[in-house]
């Protein structure tokens, strides 16, 4: 058999890019030696559709960066981290917001209050960068100027980015102790360097503080959005239209221009 040009791959939670690939080809001998690129990269917390570029396809690479997406995601509000998902630390000072967003963080946001919010995002706006990104300035990645403490001594690079369609599925309600649970799974997930004890240590100090009892939100959005775009930012901005910490509690990626989950091996 001989390899395909083009895959359509499913990236796990906790799977790097590459380690998807490496995973294929351990289950598909016949790509072993052959080269491969993934086009559109998805963060360790991300899940969902990858597509590979095999052989002469490679060179291709640029015609398939500039695709759109599309993504579900689900958001939730009450909590922030500094990569703003999961896989990040939560501010020591998150107990010590504001009194208007302190009040908010156990509320129930209900669908419509939501819906409206998501309506601001419709359309090209400009989004900086999340700080924990592999966006090069100076020579190095955001992740690592956030690592050494040195963001405060660059300008935070932007893109224009455009927001077809975003819309909300649904909400629930999920209690500290429970969410403390499945943070700790999905992290348990992720292999290499990412800070992982020193984050769970965090969300613990966070979340074992109140009642354990106490529900949070999570809202699921589905958003069609141009290339480039960081649904991390969004999670986070719809926090911050909400009056709430927020983040992106799990991100899939459904399409990849023509591309669809459905196909993926």
């Amino acid at each position: 058999m001989s390899p395909e040009s083009i895959l359509c791959l499913y990236k796990e939670v906790g799977e790097t890019p590459l380690a998807c690939m490496e995973r294929f080809r351990v289950e598909h001998p016949e790509y072993v030696g052959v080269p491969m690129t993934y086009a559109g990269r998805l963060d360790p917390m991300a899940d969902g559709l990858l597509v590979v570029l095999v052989g002469e396809e490679c060179k291709k690479k640029d015609q398939y960066l500039g695709l759109d997406k599309e993504y579900v995601c689900e958001v939730l509000l009450g909590v922030e981290t500094d990569t703003y998902d999961v896989l990040g630390l939560v501010p020591r000072n998150l107990g010590e917001v504001g009194k208007e967003s302190r009040k908010n963080v156990g509320h129930f946001f209900g669908t419509d209050e939501i819906s409206h919010v998501l309506k601001t995002f419709l359309g090209k706006h400009t989004q900086t960068y999340p700080p924990y990104s592999s966006k090069p300035v100076g020579g190095k990645p955001l992740f690592a100027h956030a690592r050494e403490g040195t963001l405060g001594e660059i300008e935070m690079p932007t893109k224009e980015v455009e927001i077809y369609d975003v819309a909300l599925v649904t909400t629930r309600e999920i209690t500290r102790e429970k969410l403390l649970e499945e943070v700790v799974a999905k992290i348990a997930m992720v292999t290499g360097d990412f800070r992982q004890q020193e984050i769970i240590a965090s969300w613990k100090k966070t979340l074992e503080q109140e009642d354990a009892q106490q529900k949070l939100t999570i809202a699921t959005i589905r958003a069609e959005v141009s290339s480039g775009t960081y649904m991390r930012s969004i999670a986070h901005e719809l926090g911050k239209k909400l009056g709430v910490p927020a983040l992106a509690f799990l991100i899939t990626r459904m399409r990849i221009g023509e591309f669809i989950a459905d196909s993926v091996l």
